[in-house]
C-alpha cells in the first residue's frame, strides 16, 4: 500500500512538469532575425489557448497549394492589442509578415503581421525582434 503512495504521489508530483516542459519560447522553434512572405486566402483561424493559429492556403513556386500554420500569441494577449476573433475572416486574401521555422518546415511559420484585403495592416509581434535573438 505504502509503495503505490509512493508511486502515485512522484507521478503526480511530475505532472506539473510535463507541462513546462511542453511550453517553448518563440526562439526555440521560431527565427525572429529573418522574415518571410505569404500572400495566400485564409483558410481556418484557430483562436485557442496556448497560441492562436491562423491558416492561410499559399502557392509554392511550383503553383501547388499549401495550407500554413501561423501560431502566434494567446488569446489573451491579442485581445489586449485590439486583435478579436473576427479580425480574421475565412475567405479574405491577406499578406502575411512571419518568422520562419528554425527548422525549414514549409509548412508553419510565427506570425509577424497581416495586411488585409482593404489595405491596412495588423502588426502582431510585440517589441524588437533583436531582443528575441
Amino acid at each position: 500500500m505504502k509503495k503505490r503512495f509512493f508511486l502515485v504521489l512522484a507521478f503526480g508530483l511530475c505532472l506539473p512538469a510535463l507541462t513546462v516542459m511542453a511550453h517553448h519560447s518563440i526562439t526555440a522553434e521560431f527565427d525572429p532575425s529573418r522574415t518571410m512572405i505569404l500572400k495566400g486566402t485564409i483558410t481556418r483561424v484557430l483562436w485557442v489557448n496556448p497560441h492562436v493559429y491562423l491558416y492561410v492556403d499559399v502557392k509554392d513556386e511550383a503553383g501547388k497549394i499549401v495550407n500554413w500554420a501561423l501560431e502566434t500569441y494567446p488569446p489573451s494577449v491579442l485581445r489586449r492589442g485590439g486583435i478579436v476573433r473576427n479580425s480574421f475572416k475565412e475567405g479574405d486574401v491577406v499578406t502575411i509578415n512571419a518568422f520562419p521555422p528554425k527548422d525549414g518546415t514549409k509548412s508553419l511559420a510565427y506570425l509577424r503581421q497581416v495586411t488585409f484585403p482593404d489595405g491596412h495592416s495588423t502588426e502582431i509581434w510585440i517589441g524588437d525582434p533583436k531582443n528575441y535573438k
